[in-house]
């Protein structure tokens, strides 16, 4: 899909279709009022009629108004003027695409982009205006033998109007941004998408490498005998139950000065979780496949900074197996030592996601990271405390843990910062080992970043805790490719400084 950014006059464009809004009590945007002058106040007749009230989200489109060059004109309804906020902005901006998609245009002139945003200016808009965009036009049917057919034309060229022409290269250089975080969280959520027997270890390291060659990263892939000599006793054990071998996935993004320190992303990659020994029930356990969406968004954030071409250097690590249970599985009770030294006793073979990632996370302090973010489908604990709209972040500083959550604002990914306080430390106690893998029940997402925090001494460190917003479930199943755009807008802003 293409961008442009363009100033003028509304109801002079010549568009397959002119998107303008409508504020509840049918109060018509500037946009759209000046396209109603144009028309001899042809739209005010027809909200005169009850075709639409304003509500938020609600459309109406117009065909052949006169005195407009237009095909076609959609009105969105904005919902009440004085609370027409980012999240209003972005239910009406959904509205339109899925209104532009029932229709054959192949080009659409956006004129939302130019109604006041509390809080919010051009630029934000339109970056997330592409962003909606590029999410509507987002399929996964590769794996159809017959791909549903679109009797439409499907929309090619996008122009996002601002209201000053002193706003454009602003506008331009957020559509470029947009542009490559869209692409990324394709990325990611194409990843996360296939089934287990597609997306395996190996499949996920190969996706790397290729990513690696087109956008020129650096890509290491480490095989189990490296990582046996590295002593990732619990990455190992992890993935000894399963027939496919493990990866190490490496990526080095340099962009910044030679000597600066790197930050690193660690992603979790479990491509598909049983639970081992200890297994999960079999409903929806399908959906264990998006397992590895930790990795998947640090592949895809890999992708968008260097589309971006950042100035800064970033570190992706990936720890990248299945958790099976096979005659050769870890057990409940076995103790196992990690490549930082400490030893673990498995106390539950389903917790396994912080077992591979805290030997990644040992394995990053050869970096001297300047911080570290890990990102992990973790526990079903996050999902209960905070459900699906916020993303669960720990930290052992709070300047990064604020970094990460005006990211997550600007990028409306958002994330809620939970405690880390040493209270709850005292649930990880072993008599047979340094640590257990698990606490108890109560606090599990905490305890489970507990746990992780043990391996993070060396550097500012936070923990994302994705369990509940990297995919949806029901009739809209699928990856979501969160939180690429808030790791994007935590890196543009470091790149920045």
């Amino acid at each position: 899909m293409e961008f442009s950014i363009k100033s003028g006059s509304p109801e002079k464009q010549r568009a397959g279709c002119v998107v303008v809004g409508v504020f509840e009590g049918r109060k018509l945007s500037a946009a759209a009022q000046a396209i109603d002058a144009a028309a001899k106040h042809g739209v005010s007749e027809v909200l005169r009629k009850g075709d639409l009230e304003g509500g938020l989200g609600k459309t109406l489109l117009l065909h052949n108004l006169p005195g407009v060059p237009a095909d076609r004109v959609l009105l969105v309804g904005l919902g009440r003027e004085r609370e027409f906020g980012e999240a209003a902005y972005r239910t009406a901006m959904a509205a339109t695409v899925k209104a532009l998609k029932a229709t054959g245009a192949s080009d659409a002139t956006l004129c939302l982009t130019d109604a006041p945003v509390k809080r919010r200016d051009t630029d934000w808009k339109v970056e997330h205006a592409v962003l909606a965009m590029m999410e509507g036009a987002y399929r996964f049917d590769r794996l159809k033998s017959k791909p549903p057919e679109n009797n439409k034309r499907s929309l090619r060229k996008v122009v996002l109007h601002v209201p000053r022409r002193s706003e454009i290269a602003a506008g331009e250089q957020a559509a470029a941004r947009a542009t490559a975080i869209a692409e990324g969280i394709a990325f990611a959520k194409d990843l996360g998408n296939l089934p287990g027997n597609h997306c395996t270890p190996t499949y996920l390291a190969e996706q790397a490498v290729e990513m690696g060659k087109r956008q020129g990263v650096k890509v290491e892939v480490l095989e189990q005998k490296d990582l046996e000599r590295l002593g990732m006793g619990c990455f190992l054990a992890v993935a000894r139950g399963s027939r496919q071998p493990p990866k190490l996935i490496v990526m080095e993004y340099h962009g910044g000065k030679r000597d600066a320190q790197p930050v690193a992303l660690v992603g979790k990659g479990i491509t598909f979780d049983t639970g081992g020994i200890s297994l999960k029930p079999g409903a929806e356990m399908d959906e264990m496949k998006f397992d590895m969406c930790g990795a998947a968004s640090v592949l895809g954030t890999m992708k968008a900074i260097a589309l971006m071409r950042l100035p800064i250097n970033v570190v992706g690590v990936i720890p990248a197996t299945e958790n099976m249970p096979g005659g050769n599985a870890i057990k409940p009770g076995d103790v196992v030592t990690t490549m930082s030294g400490q030893t673990v006793e498995i106390l539950n073979t389903d917790a396994e996601g912080r077992l591979v990632l805290c030997d990644a996370l040992t394995y990053v302090e050869k970096y001297k990271p300047s911080a570290v973010v890990d990102v992990a489908t973790l526990t079903g604990a996050m999902v209960i405390a905070l459900g699906h709209v916020a993303t669960g972040l720990f930290a052992n500083n709070d300047s990064l843990a604020r970094e990460l959550i005006a990211a997550g604002e600007n990028s409306w990914d958002r994330a809620w910062h939970m405690p880390l306080w040493d209270e709850y430390q005292e649930a990880l106690k072993s008599n047979f080992a340094d640590i257990p893998n698990i606490g108890s029940r109560a606090g599990g997402s905490i305890t489970a970043a507990c746990f992780l925090s043990r391996f993070t001494k060396a550097y500012p460190w936070a923990h994302l805790d994705i369990a509940g917003t990297a995919w949806k479930s029901g009739a809209e199943k699928g990856a979501t490719g969160r939180p690429v755009a808030m790791l994007s807008h935590f890196l543009v802003k470091r790149a920045l400084a």
